[in-house]
C-alpha cells in the first residue's frame, strides 16, 4: 500500500491522477493518497470523483484491479482506446464509455476523445488519454462549489455527459456555417481546394454521426434501463439528454445531405466549366476546318496550279474568310455561343 501511495503522489504531481471528496457535510476534498481515498468510499454519504488523466497504465492498473477490485474485461476496456460509446452493468458499478469532442474552427478537422466512466454507489472513476475541455470544465466547477457532488455519483456522471453532449452542438453549428460558406465558395470559384475541404466536411459529419448514434442509445438505456447505482429520479434528467441526442442526430443527417449536395453541385458546376471550354475549342476547330481544307487543296502554290490566275489567290483567301465568318454567325443564331 505505500508503494501505491508513492505512485499515486507522484501521479498526482503531473496532475496524472486527480481525486476530490464531497462529504455529507458539503465539504470538499482533494485526496492525495489511497488510504484517504478508502475513507472517502467507506463513507456512504459522500460522493467521489476519481480521475485517471493519461495515468501510466501500470498506476492505472493498480487502483482498477487492486483498490477498486473491477472485472478484467472492464479493466482492459479502459486502458484500450478504440471504443464507441456503449455501457456495460456488472452489478455493483456501471461501465460508460463516451466521447468528448475536438473541433478545430477553420479547416474543418474533427476529432473525438474517448472518456471510460466507471459510476459506483459512491463513487465515479473517469479515465481518459487526452485531455478533455467538457471533463475539465465540470472539474473546475465541482472544485468551486461542490454542487455536481452534491447529487451524489449518479448525478455526477449525469453531469459529466451533459457536458459531454454539450460541446456537440457548437461544432454542428460551425460545420452547418461551413458548409454554407462551401456552397457559395462553389458557385463563385471552385478549385481542387474546394474539393478537398468538402472532403473534409464529409469526414467530419460521419465521424460525428458515427459518435452520435451509439451515444443516444447509450443514453436512452440510462433513462429507461433499472440499474442499481442509479436513482430513479436521476432518470429524468438522462432524458433530457436523450431528447438533445435526438434533435443533434437529425441535425447531422441534414449536415451530410448538405454535404452530398455540396458535392453534386460541385461535380456539376466543373462539369459545365469543361463543357463551356469544350465547346469554344470545338467552335475554334470547326472555323479552322474550311481554312485547313482550302490550303491544303490549292498547297499554297498559286504560281503552278494548273488554273494559273492573279484573281485566284484573291478568291481563295476571300473563301478562307467567307466561310468561317458564315459558320461563326449559323453558331450564334442557334445559340451555341
Amino acid at each position: 500500500m505505500a508503494d501505491a501511495d508513492q505512485a499515486v503522489t507522484s501521479a498526482q504531481a503531473n496532475r496524472a491522477l486527480r481525486m476530490l471528496a464531497h462529504a455529507a457535510d458539503g465539504q470538499i476534498k482533494i485526496l492525495g493518497s489511497l488510504d484517504a481515498l478508502g475513507k472517502a468510499l467507506a463513507d456512504p454519504q459522500a460522493t467521489v470523483w476519481i480521475d485517471m488523466d493519461n495515468i501510466a497504465q501500470s498506476d492505472a492498473e493498480h487502483l482498477l484491479t487492486k483498490v477498486f477490485k473491477f472485472h478484467p474485461l472492464l479493466v482492459d476496456d479502459m486502458l484500450h482506446e478504440a471504443h464507441t460509446p456503449k455501457i456495460n452493468d456488472y452489478g455493483g458499478y456501471l461501465q460508460i464509455v463516451m466521447h468528448g469532442i475536438n473541433f478545430q474552427r477553420g479547416d474543418e478537422g474533427l476529432d473525438t476523445d474517448e472518456v471510460d466512466v466507471v459510476l459506483g454507489p459512491n463513487y465515479m472513476v473517469t479515465h481518459h488519454v487526452e485531455q478533455v475541455h467538457a471533463l475539465e470544465q465540470l472539474w473546475q466547477a465541482c472544485l468551486r462549489d461542490g454542487r455536481p457532488l452534491a447529487g451524489g455519483a449518479d448525478h455526477l456522471v449525469y453531469e459529466l455527459v451533459d457536458v459531454l453532449i454539450s460541446d456537440f452542438m457548437p461544432a454542428i453549428d460551425e460545420l452547418d456555417e461551413a458548409i454554407d460558406l462551401i456552397e457559395d465558395e462553389v458557385f463563385a470559384d471552385p478549385t481542387p481546394h474546394t474539393l478537398n475541404r468538402i472532403f473534409q466536411l464529409k469526414r467530419a459529419v460521419l465521424h460525428l454521426r458515427r459518435i452520435i448514434a451509439p451515444s443516444r442509445e447509450v443514453v436512452n438505456r440510462l433513462a429507461r434501463d433499472s440499474y442499481a447505482v442509479i436513482d430513479e429520479r436521476d432518470r429524468l434528467y438522462f432524458r433530457n439528454i436523450y431528447d438533445q441526442l435526438v434533435r443533434m442526430y437529425d441535425l447531422n443527417e441534414s449536415l451530410r445531405d448538405l454535404v452530398s449536395g455540396a458535392l453534386d453541385t460541385y461535380l456539376s458546376v466543373t462539369s459545365y466549366h469543361i463543357n463551356a471550354i469544350m465547346k469554344v475549342l470545338t467552335i475554334f476547330t470547326a472555323l479552322f476546318m474550311p481554312i485547313s481544307f482550302l490550303s491544303g487543296f490549292f498547297g499554297q502554290n498559286f504560281t503552278r496550279i494548273p488554273f494559273d490566275s492573279p484573281w485566284l489567290l484573291a478568291g481563295a483567301i476571300t473563301l478562307m474568310i467567307a466561310v468561317p465568318a458564315t459558320m461563326l454567325t449559323y453558331f450564334r443564331r442557334k445559340g451555341w455561343l
